[in-house]
């Protein structure tokens, strides 16, 4: 089982690109980082400054998942492939 606040606290401080997963394991977001462990955390966290759009996609995570890559040029590519090939919802 998921665990929301055991994962945030095992994120890496690296680069990569993290997985949101909705009902029935479908993709709903992927995002690149410089550092995950930030990044990631920043949607659980102080809710007022996000946009009605990323409140309504956090509403929706089921679970996450991360790849982690040697540099944010990698991440960014990487980003972009799983984007076309995925075609998630946000």
């Amino acid at each position: 089982m998921f665990n929301l606040e055991e994962e945030l606290k095992n994120l890496p401080d690296s680069p990569g690109v993290y997985i949101m997963h909705g009902s029935d394991d479908e993709i709903i977001y992927v995002g690149k980082a410089k550092i995950l462990k930030n990044r990631v955390r920043q949607y659980f966290h102080s809710s007022r400054s996000h946009s009605p759009k990323v409140l309504a996609m956090v509403s929706n995570i089921k679970y996450f998942e991360y790849i982690v890559t040697d540099s944010e040029i990698e991440a960014l590519v990487l980003e972009c492939n799983l984007i076309k090939k995925h075609k998630p919802k946000y």
